[in-house]
């Protein structure tokens, strides 16, 4: 039976729980949108069902953005994902995307029950996205200049850590 995460925002406003069966934060993205909107650091992203999405308080301080892509160059576009975020102390609270409705990426830093467990290694993407002065985390880390074409479902199961 998938994972239920509880997750807030950090004034309290918006808190919602959803169901994941990919709950390890095994994936730290270092993309100018997961940095510029999560922090310096980048984003970790979790997976979970979409249809299992509950707000449990603060529908109506939850806002969405559309990242831009190739900002400022002929070729600028929106990316078909939304970041829902409270409009009140914009933290991220997930990414949604309808190419595929039966997802939601809940933000780990989000998350407060249950514990999050550390992953064995950490897997860093887009670091030809990152400024000099971002650090990687400490520890056992796998690197990639892109992203991987390894869903975080095909990652969970292939570390025997997916939940039916």
């Amino acid at each position: 039976m998938p994972i239920e995460l509880k997750g807030s925002c950090h004034c309290g406003a918006v808190r919602f729980s959803v169901e994941s069966s990919t709950a390890i934060p095994y994936q730290l993205c270092l993309c100018s949108i997961c940095r510029k909107v999560g922090g310096v650091g980048g984003s970790i992203n979790l997976g979970g069902h979409s249809n299992t999405l509950k707000i449990l308080q603060g529908k109506e301080s939850i806002s969405v953005y559309k990242a831009v892509l190739n900002r400022d160059t002929p070729d600028e576009k929106f990316v078909s994902s939304e970041r829902s975020f409270c409009s009140k102390c914009s933290s991220m609270l997930w990414l949604y995307d309808k190419q595929w409705p039966e997802l939601i990426h809940p933000f780990a830093s989000v998350i407060d029950s249950p514990e999050l467990e550390p992953p064995q290694s950490m897997v860093c993407v887009k670091l030809d996205s990152k400024p000099a002065y971002v650090r990687l985390p400490e520890g056992k880390k796998e690197i990639y200049d892109n992203y991987r074409k390894y869903s975080l479902e095909d990652w969970h199961k292939e570390h025997k850590l997916y939940v039916e």
